[in-house]
């Protein structure tokens, strides 16, 4: 497969140097590209772990779960529950990441692992690992509660694995977009390539 080749942005001109300033939050290498464009590039590359959101409550954090996915290259994002979320958060990366909605959590989890994925529920457990030593399956979906609330329990007993995030100070949880963005980093610590500089 062959990358896409970028199309001109704004609009095609005779003289490159002429072209406005692409003021967009991308790095170089995809400055002036079309979004269509950039998110087909992104699909050659993208990591094999899925991120799982529970959408119990209208949450903000949902687009700062997905601009982490955006960072560290999801295959995609699965909300989960409630449609709604509010995307200033997400800063525009929603137009280059995989996002669909389940309402039902149990069939996006079932139909998951029938792809060949492990479940692994960001939570703190009783039966939780530290995520500094857990071992990330390649193939993962990382699902994620709603802070105060947490993973719901039917997810937690369909999950393979569950990991927690130690903390030093005095707060019990993390927000669900602080947390993602750490689990994300620890799957990627260990598979990933160096990013794209």
């Amino acid at each position: 497969m062959t990358a896409p080749n970028p199309a001109p942005w704004p609009a095609p001109l005779n003289d490159p140097d002429a072209l406005p300033p692409d003021t967009r939050n991308l790095i170089d290498h995809y400055k002036y590209w079309e979004v269509e464009a950039i998110k087909a590039d992104l699909d050659m590359q993208r990591h094999q772990f899925v991120v799982l959101c529970e959408n119990i409550a209208y949450d903000f954090n949902i687009a700062t779960v997905i601009r982490n996915a955006n960072a560290f290259l999801a295959s995609r994002v699965i909300v989960c529950g409630r449609k709604s979320w509010d995307r200033r958060g997400a800063v525009g990366t929603h137009h280059y990441q995989h996002v669909s909605y389940q309402p039902d959590g149990r069939e996006a989890v079932t139909q998951l692992q029938s792809e060949g994925y492990q479940i692994v529920a960001v939570d703190q457990a009783p039966q939780a690992q530290n995520l500094h030593t857990f071992q990330w399956p390649e193939k993962s979906v990382m699902i994620m509660g709603q802070e105060q609330i947490g993973v719901s329990p039917w997810l937690i007993e369909a999950a393979d694995s569950c990991v927690y995030i130690p903390q030093w100070g005095s707060t019990r949880s993390l927000n669900v977009g602080v947390a993602s963005g750490l689990a994300m980093n620890s799957w990627a610590m260990q598979h990933a390539n160096p990013p794209r500089s």
